[in-house]
Order: structure tokens, then sequence, then C-alpha cells
């Protein structure tokens, strides 16, 4: 316990110190967020956060692997160790001089391939064990190399608000916790833990009270999303049938459902996928005369109620853990749902007065 209790500490004041380090270095050498049209926040403000829980992350991470006593750590964890690296690496060389879309793809491909070539894979891709239908087990694979790469680009969607994809990312590092505790995964469950207490060390200078001092920047949220999407791969054992894919989704429903979003959006209108805009939920919700703060509190009240209607459903058996985990599904579609019809009455109101006023 006093080992655990060391190691989490270890994340949060890593975190902490690697963060104020960065965040002192960034404004001597005058390393700010570029503000566009898509910005929303205004002033000089650092976007090298990212480096803070990451780096603490992998070193804990690092620690864990190589003393845990589970076989799916050790030696076999090191290419997932160095694809950690790869992503937290390319992902701030990306943010202090934009990447083509194509490299940063590249980069996550080869991160992929660390993770699933060692097996690190989802077992269950259904409410079945495909281990009883052998001819169908290749499938865990590609869904697993698809999951990580979309996770990798999602939760970079939704890093548009101080402290929102830090503090999602939280949440869902706890609700993975939970339910791998309950499951004696005990190392993995750790490092649950410690990604939260690094990204902890992090939001202090992060949330909208008043205003964020540094952002994570496009290192943190790829890293953030490729951990989030390694984490449920990562057990072995009976431990593999703790969390099948449409539980893990349905925890990850807010950055999934708002990638899945964008991804309609840009190519109804004949635009890249990877074009920026600003109807992400975040904007949305925004436009609908909310501040960061007010934001923030919508979003995680909504993910808190997630990660306990997925750790109920994985509990229960049968018929009941697939009504829980529909009505988690029916919960998510409702508010993109709601927000979006929402937002196009705002907007078609506004429009409205804008004519009324010019007219």
């Amino acid at each position: 316990m006093l080992l655990r209790l060391s190691a989490i500490t270890f994340s949060f004041v890593l975190s902490f110190i690697i963060v104020a380090l960065v965040l002192h270095l960034s404004h001597k050498k005058s390393w700010y967020d570029k503000i566009d049209e898509r910005k929303i926040h205004t002033g000089d403000v650092p976007r090298l956060g990212g480096i803070g829980f990451a780096s603490a992350f992998i070193m804990v991470t690092f620690i864990i692997a190589f003393l845990a006593p589970e076989e799916y750590f050790g030696l076999r964890f090191f290419p997932p160790l160095i694809a950690m690296v790869l992503v937290l690496v390319f992902g701030v060389l990306d943010d202090f001089r934009p990447l083509a879309p194509r490299y940063k793809l590249l980069v996550q491909i080869i991160a992929g391939f660390c993770v699933i070539i060692p097996d690190y894979t989802f077992h269950r891709l259904v409410f079945f064990n495909l281990d009883a239908l052998s001819e169908l087990r290749w499938l865990r694979y590609p869904v697993s190399f698809l999951w990580i790469v979309g996770l990798t680009n999602a939760v970079n969607f939704i890093d548009g608000v101080d402290g929102l994809a830090g503090g999602i990312s939280v949440l869902i590092s706890l609700a993975y916790a939970l339910i791998f505790a309950s499951s004696s995964t005990g190392s993995v469950t750790l490092l649950c833990i410690c990604l939260a207490a690094a990204i902890g060390g992090f939001l202090i200078f992060n949330m909208p009270f008043p205003r964020a001092k540094i952002f994570m920047g496009d290192g943190g949220s790829q890293f953030l999303g490729f951990i989030l999407a390694l984490l449920p791969l990562i057990t072995g054992g009976d431990a593999r049938m703790v969390l099948p894919l449409p539980y893990a989704a349905a925890l990850l429903i807010i950055p999934i459902f708002d990638t899945i979003a964008a991804v309609w959006r840009r190519t109804r209108d004949g635009r890249r996928i990877d074009s920026p805009d600003k109807f992400h939920i975040h904007h949305k919700l925004m436009n609908l005369g909310l501040d960061a703060q007010k934001v923030d509190g919508i979003l995680y009240g909504l993910q808190l109620v997630l990660g306990l209607l997925v750790f109920i459903s994985v509990k229960l058996s049968g018929g009941l853990s697939l009504i829980v985990l529909g009505i988690t599904y029916l919960l998510g579609i409702a508010f993109f749902v709601t927000i979006h019809y929402m937002n196009r009455a705002a907007m078609i109101q506004r429009k409205f007065i804008q004519e009324q006023q010019a007219g």
C-alpha cells in the first residue's frame, strides 16, 4: 500500500514540478499558443503543459511495468512504452511547428503497431468471447488498431476549453481504476490512478479559475487519447474479460461521439476530415451562452454518469448488463442530439435578429 501511495504521490508531484518549469521556460522563450479564429482564449498562453503529466506518467509506468508481477508486463510492455514516447515527442514537435496530417497519422500508426504486435488487444469485441469463434479472432487486431488511432485523435478534438480534456480524462481513468480494482488487476489499477494524479498536477495550472495559465497542447491531448485507448487493452488472463469493446467505448462516449459528428459534418460539407471548425460539443455549449466553467461542469457531470453506468453494466450479467449499457448509449445520443438542435435554434435566432437589425 505504501508503495502504491508513493507512486501516486510521485506522479502528481513530478507532473506539477515539470509543468511549473515548462510554464516558466515558455514565458522566457515566448512559446505561446497561436491565436486564430478557432481559439476561444486571449492573451499569451503557453501550450506545452502535456510535457509535464506525460513525462511523469511515462516514468511511473516504466517503474511499475518492470516491477509488476503480472505476466502481461515486463519486457513485453517495452513496445507500448516506446509508443508513449513517440506520441509525446511528435505531439510536442507539432506544437512548435504543425506537422502535416500524414506525418501525424504515420506516428499514430507506428504507435498502434507497437501495441498490437505484443498482443495488447481487445479479447472481446462484442458480447461473447472471440476465443469461442477461433475463425474470427484475427478481428481483434485491426479493431484494436483502429481504436488506438481513433482515440488518439478523438481526445485532441475535445481539447478546446480550459480544463475540459484533462478533467474528462481524469474521470475516465478513475472509472477504469474502479472497474479494474474489482477484478484483481492491481498494476493496471495503479496505472489508472497514477494517470489521474499526473493529470491533476497539470490541471492546477489549466483550470478556468479564473483562466488557464498553460494548455496541454497537441502533445498532451494526443498522449491522453493514446493512453486512454491503451489501458483497457493491457490487462491479461481472466481480467481480459473485464472491459469488452462496447463497454470501453461507452465510457469514452464524449470524445467518440464528438469525433463521429466532426467526421460526418466535414464529409457532408465536402471538407477534409482534419480541417478545423468551431462546431465541436464545447463550441456548441458556449454558443448557447455558457462560459468555460459551466461547459466543464456539464460535461464533467455527463462523464460521471457515464462512468457510473458503465461500472454498473460491467458488474451485472446477461440481459441486465445489456440494458444498462443500452441506457448509457441512449443517454450519450440524447445529449448530443439535444445540444445539436439547441445550437441550431440559437444560430437561427441569432441570424434572424441580425437580419432584423440590418433591415
